[in-house]
């Protein structure tokens, strides 16, 4: 049965996402442990811990629920690490990873985290995801102000093979992104050196203001940032999968790798809508191959760590920037109809998507968390107007 749903298209989007995923933010990433005083043995130890627990849960969960059930690093996360773990030892980080994972766990295994994404319209959701993605559809034409030519062929390539033949869309651009970069010689791997990571066990310790201060933050914006638009990305596709299994699944995870340095896997958001579009498989039930074929990815990325760093560095920026957006057209185009599908929350949902879009950042906690609850005011004002106006 695996056999016969595997597909090009698929192991494409699978290797995409996870491309996209660690060329935008794996720096982030690096500047989290630096933070903490890691080692470039440690930094490599995460880089491993995050590689394998993303590759068990992607293969894990995409297998059983036959969707393509795509976990990350929390980026937002790692961007708040990056700016809190100052002053920390690299045990008391640990230690604020084992607390966020566990108070994950208890989440997921309660059913808040589901019943809380019930009470979401689905327009307010799909509107949230727009808002997010809205900003790697820009980066495809901001992109072409430094590279023209590059940018310009990748384009040309997804238009000419969406009315040919939709299905390899991605590959045709990634594939005429590579030789347009080979032939402009702007790929240089005269320095890559391939080489195993080894994992490196930290002991972790236990600091109450550390928990506190980094580790409820953590938490906040990994749920905030990263789970509810995973779901909504989940969701939109048509996937109707449980979500507190595989909260408690990605936070098990978590806490199991935490010592070697897996500070935060969770649902992915952007990465996740490469694979759950049309370009992965026109069929949804055979999309799964695509979380699959992540995972695969994931694995193969963490046993190579600093060597996969350096290779995707190699890359130019402009052609990630590309690939990714263009990856995405088709999951906007959805998201921006469902937006706007239902007069109830259409307004709403409108508000959603510009507070998203935005940018905009308080207490650490992304543009998503408070789009949503733009949305969410919005549409409990209304109500709450309807009901006075009809008394």
């Amino acid at each position: 049965m695996l056999l016969k749903d595997v597909s090009v298209s698929a192991i494409v989007a699978g290797f995409v996402a996870v491309l996209v995923g660690f060329a935008s933010s794996v720096a982030i990433v690096f500047q989290a442990a630096a933070a903490a005083g890691a080692s470039s043995e440690i930094i490599a130890s995460w880089l491993l811990a995050l590689g394998i627990g993303m590759a068990a849960t992607c293969i894990g969960l995409s297998w059983y629920y036959k969707a393509p059930i795509i976990t990350a690093w929390s980026t937002p996360g790692a961007a708040l690490l990056a700016g809190s773990l100052q002053g920390l030892s690299i045990a008391e980080a640990t230690g604020v990873f084992i607390f966020t994972a566990a108070l994950g766990l208890i989440i997921g295994l309660s059913g808040m985290f589901e019943r809380l994404t019930r009470l979401i319209p689905p327009s307010l959701a799909s509107a949230m995801l727009a808002g997010i993605l809205l900003q790697f559809g820009f980066a495809i034409f901001q992109s072409m102000q430094s590279e023209m030519l590059l940018v310009a062929i990748m384009c040309l390539s997804y238009v000419i093979a969406k009315a040919t033949v939709p299905r390899y869309a991605i590959l045709l651009v990634l594939v005429s992104g590579l030789v347009t970069v080979i032939a402009g010689g702007q790929l240089d791997l005269s320095h890559l050196e391939l080489s195993i990571t080894r994992p490196v066990w930290v002991s972790p310790e236990f600091s109450l203001s550390a928990m506190l201060g980094v580790g409820l933050p953590l938490l906040l914006v990994t749920m905030a940032s990263q789970n509810i638009p995973g779901v909504a990305v989940i969701r939109a596709s048509g996937y109707q999968t449980p979500v507190s299994p595989i909260i408690v699944s990605t936070s098990l995870s978590t806490l199991l790798l935490a010592p070697w340095g897996a500070f935060s896997i969770n649902l992915a958001a952007i990465t996740a809508a490469i694979c759950t579009g049309t370009e992965a498989h026109p069929d949804t039930n055979k999309r799964y191959i695509a979380g699959i074929a992540a995972g695969v990815s994931y694995f193969i990325a963490g046993l190579a760590g600093a060597t996969v760093v350096a290779l995707f560095a190699a890359f130019p920026q402009t052609m990630i920037a590309a690939l990714a957006g263009l990856a995405l057209i088709s999951t906007i185009a959805s998201n921006l109809q469902t937006t706007t599908a239902d007069p109830d929350y259409r307004e709403a949902a409108v508000i959603t998507l510009l507070v998203t879009a935005s940018g905009i950042s308080f207490f650490d906690i992304a543009a998503a968390f408070w789009g949503l609850i733009a949305g969410l005011i919005t549409v409990l004002v209304q109500k709450i107007g309807q009901r006075f106006i009809s008394t």
